[in-house]
């Protein structure tokens, strides 16, 4: 079994060294500090199917670093709070907030997703969660928090980029699952789940392609700077991420593991 690669801390811990801001570049043109398979273009299209409005107030869960949550806020206009277990990450996003002057619409706290989100009912008029729905164990219970925490009417949109959908190796899958807890799952659960939490299913989207690209240029952009990145991640760190993104490049492009997009609304 392929040894466990830090991916997340080595991202948000080490997000200001110039090395990684050059890498974030090389692999999504548009740097806004993202870990995710997600690009500037896909993002906008998003909020667009969210219908933010800029008198909202928007959930943004796994945040990282807190870079697309800003985005998010300078793109839209609306209020954003962002929630992760990372505290590197909680500690970029705020250092982030305070540099762009934007701590007044922009909040950041460490929460674990596996206990109640620390918020009231309704607090929030949307939700989004880019690429980590696959790290939260008990995806029923955390839509059915998503649901508690929207106002009726509301929107969330979710991204999973591990549906099962075609055959993968226990080696390919131990690989695809070394940076991290992982939930894999076949096409129809998220749907399922995302029902009996309570909300319409207004969208499902495959968007793959997003995924396929990003883990192929993610992937030349740290070859093409390997000799400061395993200065600073170490050898085996290095090889274990080059490793973990080859292989997502080659689940993603044989369409055995794929992205989609789920859009749900709370009722009125």
């Amino acid at each position: 079994m392929p040894p466990t690669v830090d991916l997340y801390g080595t991202a948000y811990g080490n997000f200001a060294e110039d090395v990684l801001t050059q890498v974030r570049r090389d692999t999504y043109g548009e740097d806004f500090g993202q870990s995710s398979w997600v690009t500037g273009i896909e993002y906008r299209r998003f909020f667009q199917l969210l219908k933010l409005a800029a008198a909202d107030h928007v959930l943004d869960v796994g945040c990282g670093s807190g870079g697309p949550a800003l985005f998010l806020a300078r793109e839209a206009g609306c209020r954003v709070t962002g929630v992760d277990v990372n505290q590197a990450g909680i500690q970029a996003g705020l250092t982030l907030a305070r540099q762009a002057g934007l701590e007044d619409r922009v909040h950041f706290r460490r929460a674990d997703v596996r206990e109640p989100l620390p918020f009231p009912d309704r607090s929030f008029d949307a939700i989004v969660c880019m690429d980590a729905m696959c790290h939260l164990p008990d995806r029923g219970r955390i839509l059915g928090e998503w649901c508690r925490v929207l106002r009726p009417g509301g929107r969330m949109l979710y991204t999973d980029p591990v549906v099962m959908t075609g055959l993968v190796t226990n080696e390919e899958l131990a690989t695809r699952s070394s940076t991290g807890y992982f939930e894999f799952c076949p096409p129809g659960v998220n749907e399922r789940l995302i029902g009996q939490a309570g909300f319409e299913l207004v969208r499902a989207e495959d968007v793959t392609d997003n995924e396929v690209e990003v883990s192929h240029r993610w992937h030349a952009a740290r070859q093409l700077c390997s000799a400061e990145l395993i200065r600073l991640e170490g050898e085996e760190t290095f090889a274990g991420l080059q490793r973990f993104l080859a292989t997502v490049h080659r689940l993603t492009s044989d369409r055995r593991l794929s992205r989609f997009a789920y859009l749900g609304r709370k009722p009125e």
